[in-house]
């Protein structure tokens, strides 16, 4: 029997007050894609140092972007890998992030509001990766916000 994920209060609060650089994959120039404007709150508001991944790998709010995960730099320290693709589709996200977690330092795999695959958060987990899932940093920063949690 597989347990569902429960998203941890403090895991959240760490990631969202961490400067760390966050990996948007999904992120593209498009202004009416919810991942433009989650990615550009991460950077205006929080300050987050921004990468976007999307296979067109067209830079978006000044940030640099590639096709992949593969595709950045070594030694590109990675605070999250944020997942703004369909749940069918994040099992991959993750494996990738799987796959170049030492290279890139990744600390966590953020799977957005609906995106859902308890397969992956569970594969995540075992390969020592921190996974929030099913939710949005905006939705949850309003929480660590108003509980006088962020620094």
């Amino acid at each position: 029997m597989t347990l569902k994920h429960q998203n941890d209060p403090d895991l959240i609060r760490e990631l969202l007050v961490d400067p760390g650089i966050w990996a948007v994959v999904g992120l593209s120039p498009n202004r009416d894609r919810p991942a433009y404007d989650v990615a550009r709150w991460l950077k205006m508001e929080l300050g987050k140092g921004l990468i976007a991944v999307h296979p067109s790998a067209q830079e978006v709010h000044d940030s640099p972007a590639y096709a992949s995960l593969a595709a950045i730099p070594d030694g590109t320290d990675l605070k999250v890998v944020d997942c703004f693709v369909n749940s069918e589709h994040v099992g991959a996200v993750v494996d990738e992030a799987i796959e170049h977690r030492d290279r890139l330092q990744i600390d966590a795999v953020w799977m957005q509001l609906d995106v859902v695959d308890e397969a992956a958060a569970h594969r995540a987990r075992e390969a020592g990766l921190a996974v929030v899932m099913d939710t949005c940093p905006r939705i949850e920063w309003r929480t660590v916000r108003s509980a006088g949690m962020a620094r």
